[in-house]
């Protein structure tokens, strides 16, 4: 997927752990026909939290959301194969899409994975597995026809003394799934997009838990309607210009080119015509973003973040210098600074290419004005990156990707205004 699932998301670095747009299935896929509930439940009772979780009321109408997700956002239809994964803490929600999905005469198979899990499988499995590719996942992806992924991390920082030179074996090991699952034109709806409510991720923001979630099913449930008419303005407005020029008075100043460059939107559904092309087949939720991928060659500048975080350690004074279209220079202090540079160092050729420039859209996603970091979707936030830009309709198929969100920053297209100090005004 685009953005790091879990720790992914932003910062980021895609396939951090071998995943990405359109996601694979992990290795670590613990499939369930879910044509039998014997099979959902067992999963359900030996999920350890799952139970405590399915007492407390629903965030949102599950069902109803459920059903969103399968026919609106993925357009499932008869006959169809669809692959549902998430965590334990929202099986009633992965039960729901399950059922969803055999009611529009498709044919779910559900897997479920833990945090504990993945940290086993990593730290678990023997070294000289790494360079395996995943022959499930190449198999799945000739028979799957659509994915729906809830996000399923929960604990922070949770691969952070990961050996960086095993997360690139990993990531180039993955690369054939994805492309397979491109190739296959595996239709991919992910939910999750950053704002994930987490007790660690609410304090982070500078939000209490109950805000944090309402706040993402309040964008998650965003009219997507009017989010498409949304998306297709802003779309046009950008464009037919050439250069993108951002700043901020912390000493944010980049420029770079998109002339002629497609834009996509990412507004909450695939849509027959999204269908048809790579970048079309994937929706992050909460939705709410156009982007754009760069001019080979053209990024000049900079860009700086007074804070931010890598896999739950601080980076302070985060700057990212460009030249050509290339990432020359990383500065910054911290452990968390120390281990993205380990993990940057580590990664293989193109990872240093600019990668995209995306603008937020979505009105149902405000941020604290005191939040330490930043995310995707809410309308005025800039987002770019380095690395792995094919989410975006770019050609860079490089397992990394880093990714920053900037808040409060002005950009401008062609010399025209177009965000305003962290204010859209397309």
């Amino acid at each position: 997927m685009k953005k790091l699932l879990a720790p992914f998301v932003c910062i980021a670095a895609i396939l951090a752990l071998g995943a990405c747009a359109p996601a694979p299935p992990p290795a670590n896929t613990v499939a369930t026909n879910a044509n039998a509930n014997a099979n959902a439940n067992a999963a359900n009772a030996n999920a350890g939290s799952t139970m405590t979780t399915a007492s407390k009321k629903a965030p949102t109408d599950l069902e109803q959301l459920a059903g969103r997700l399968v026919t609106q956002s993925a357009g499932i239809k008869e006959g169809e194969v669809v692959l549902v994964s998430g965590g334990p803490q929202d099986m009633e929600l992965l039960e729901d899409i399950v059922v969803q999905v055999r009611k529009a005469g498709a044919f779910p198979l559900l897997s479920v994975d833990t945090d504990r899990m993945n940290k086993r499988l990593f730290t678990d499995v023997p070294e000289k597995y790494d360079t395996q590719t995943n022959t499930l996942g190449l198999k799945l992806a000739e028979i799957a026809n659509a994915q729906i992924n809830v996000e399923s991390g929960m604990t922070e920082g949770l691969f952070a003394d990961a050996d960086p030179k095993r997360v690139e074996a990993r990531g180039k090991a993955g690369e054939p799934v994805v492309e397979a699952f491109r190739k296959h034109n595996v239709r991919s709806v992910d939910v999750g997009n950053g704002l994930y409510p987490t007790d660690w991720l609410a304090r982070r923001y500078g939000m209490s838990a109950d805000e944090l979630a309402q706040t993402f099913w309040g964008g998650v449930n965003v009219d997507y309607t009017d989010l498409q008419t949304r998306g297709e303005q802003v779309k046009a407005a950008l464009a037919s210009g050439n250069e993108i020029h951002i700043t901020d008075s912390n000493g944010t100043d980049l420029k770079v080119r998109v002339q002629g460059r497609p834009y996509g939107v990412s507004d909450g559904i695939i849509s027959a015509e999204d269908a048809k092309t790579p970048v079309g087949q994937t929706v992050f939720l909460p939705a709410g973003e156009v982007y754009v991928t760069p001019v080979a060659g053209t990024a000049e500048g900079k860009v700086v973040r007074a804070k931010d975080y890598f896999e739950g350690k601080e980076i302070d004074n985060l700057t990212l210098t460009f030249a050509a279209g290339k990432l020359t220079g990383i500065t910054g202090s911290g452990p968390g600074f120390d281990l993205m540079k380990a993990r940057y160092d580590a990664a293989g050729e193109g990872k240093d290419l600019f990668a995209v420039v995306d603008f937020g859209i979505n009105p149902n996603i405000k941020l604290p004005a005191s939040s330490a970091i930043a995310t995707w979707v809410p309308a005025g936030t800039v987002t770019i990156g380095v690395g792995n830009n094919t989410w975006a309709g770019g050609d860079n198929k490089t397992p990394y990707g880093y990714f920053v969100s900037l808040p409060g920053t002005t950009v401008t297209l062609d010399g025209k205004s177009v965000v305003e100090a962290g204010q859209l005004k397309l």
